[in-house]
């Protein structure tokens, strides 16, 4: 499975409290988020305010993708939701 990700802006949802950015899975596009929860307890995000998501995604953006890029292969591919959880089990077995 080859997984790329293109460098694009996340976008934001105030609802879910998700930043969603894309993943290329063997060419396919898939949707992929991190959660407000994930980006606070894991990257630094100050608040789920969107200027502090943005700021923590792009600070930690490869740790994240790292991440990503694990879960995917785990899911083969499927809807994909990083919350802190799986964060903090991942950056304590896989990350190196």
């Amino acid at each position: 499975m080859q997984i790329n990700f293109p460098n694009e802006t996340p976008a934001y949802s105030e609802y879910e409290l998700t930043l969603a950015f894309p993943a290329l899975v063997d060419g396919e596009r898939v949707e992929c988020m991190i959660t407000a929860e994930a980006l606070e307890d894991h990257y630094g995000a100050a608040s789920p305010r969107l200027e502090d998501m943005v700021d923590a995604f792009d600070a930690h953006r490869e740790r994240i993708e790292a991440a990503t890029r694990r879960l995917l292969s785990e899911t083969r591919a499927q809807c994909l939701v990083l919350r802190s959880g799986y964060v903090r089990f991942y950056e304590a077995n896989w990350r190196n």
